[in-house]
């Protein structure tokens, strides 16, 4: 069990002078979370685990916005959807394909998935969602993505947000608290 005084130090594949950029082909948010989490952890060299480094748990995640007036849509594919669109705009585009749907149908939710591989090669998912809607314009000037697009339920975009409330209630705040509270349970 980690004690109260423990330190977890996060590092990147950066941090370790790894450059990984596996390809995510995975037909699902785990898929590609397990995608990711499995190359750093094979990739990290021995050698660092005696460095003090600590290198142990690995995770990764996968995200996407799901859109319920376009069949969840991006979904697995928001990345792609905003370098496959004229100037890379994905909001502009989205506004654009969402411009006729009523009020009623513009639910949405940002997804999020967190693949955590323990030492021993265990695997553990855990997902967060954000619910809102798709707006009618972009708003704000934080966050990226969707972010200026996404209306929180309050009449405010997620681009709107303070750092503080974006990471209270965001997909991916959800997950990471869902990891910590896991790790702290069973470590």
């Amino acid at each position: 069990m980690a004690g109260a005084n423990d330190v977890i130090r996060l590092v990147t594949p950066r941090d370790v002078g790894l450059s990984l950029d596996p390809e995510e082909n995975a037909d699902t948010y785990v898929g590609n979370a397990q995608i990711k989490a499995r190359a750093f952890a094979n990739a990290v060299p021995p050698s660092l685990l005696g460095e003090g480094l600590g290198v142990g748990w690995v995770l990764a995640d996968d995200s996407g916005l799901e859109v319920d007036a376009l069949g969840g849509r991006p979904g697995l594919h928001s990345a792609r959807y905003h370098k496959n669109v004229p100037d890379g705009d994905g909001c502009a585009a989205l506004l654009h394909e969402m411009a006729a749907v009523p009020e009623v149908k513009r639910g949405a939710r940002f997804r999020c998935v967190i693949v955590l591989v323990s030492p021993d090669g265990g695997e553990h998912e855990f997902e967060g969602l954000c619910e809102g809607r798709i707006g009618h314009e972009k708003r704000g000037e934080g966050g990226f993505g969707f972010d200026p697009v996404f209306d929180v339920g309050d009449g405010r975009t997620m681009a709107e947000l303070t750092a503080q409330e974006k990471h209270h209630i965001s997909h991916r705040g959800v997950a990471a608290r869902k990891v910590a509270e896991f790790l702290v349970r069973n470590h």
